[in-house]
């Protein structure tokens, strides 16, 4: 089975190394690991994985700094896989630019469902197009920037994935609900308030008025919409 996608594991556990390998190997991914944050960056920059999954209890480098090195060059997926179920923990990973938490122990059918998830993101890309051009804003797939009237927009993680997500479903009406579970990967309480403040960012850089947007248009009580024009 050819997945056509790779993977970077970074963990120090023997044991559970090897099951996840054992499991992506079974499933016909490719997939490189590493057991220190070093290596791990190190491989990064050499292979540019599609999807990382991520430990944070490393042991020369707490994985969120991983997460952060990572961000400063790539918006791909991360998951991460850790012991630690501490609240603030999974909101500082989340903050630092993961995509999904799983703790331990987990379930390897689990595992493999975030990884499909993951993978639906990656596909997000309007017809494998490298750019993406509406009026004055214009989207390099290659490099994930993003230009308003030719000038780079800084974009978070999350705010580029917003807008990757509905430039992917153009025209479509998406409800809240709908945005949280692809964007965030599950649940998330079904926070709408949390949304709004991330699309109200996204807004602000990719609008010349807020207040008649251009590109994304409310559906007032349902969510959001790409224009289709």
């Amino acid at each position: 089975m050819d997945h056509k996608i790779t993977l970077l594991v970074v963990e120090d556990d023997k044991y559970i190394m090897s099951l996840i390998s054992m499991l992506l190997k079974d499933e016909g991914y490719k997939y490189y690991t590493a057991v220190t944050a070093k290596d791990a960056i190190t491989l990064f920059y050499a292979n540019n994985p599609d999807i990382i999954v991520l430990d944070l209890g490393l042991p020369d480098m707490d994985g969120t700094e991983v997460i952060k090195q990572i961000r400063e060059r790539s918006n791909n997926p991360i998951i991460v896989v850790s012991a630690r179920e501490e609240e603030n923990v999974i909101i500082s990973a989340l903050d630092c630019g993961a995509d999904d938490y799983i703790t331990k122990p987990f379930y390897t059918g689990e595992l493999l469902a975030r990884i499909r998830v993951a993978q639906r993101k990656i596909s997000t890309k309007p017809n494998n197009m490298e750019t993406f051009t509406c009026d004055n804003l214009t989207v390099d797939y290659t490099k994930d920037l993003v230009f308003v009237d030719g000038n780079e927009v800084h974009l978070t993680p999350i705010e580029y994935k917003l807008l990757m997500f509905m430039i992917a479903n153009r025209g479509k009406v998406l409800t809240h609900n709908y945005i949280i579970n692809e964007i965030w990967g599950y649940g998330e309480n079904a926070d709408s308030k949390r949304l709004r403040v991330f699309m109200a960012g996204l807004r602000r850089k990719i609008e010349k008025d807020t207040a008649k947007p251009r590109f994304i248009l409310t559906q007032v009580g349902i969510g959001y919409r790409f224009t289709q024009k």
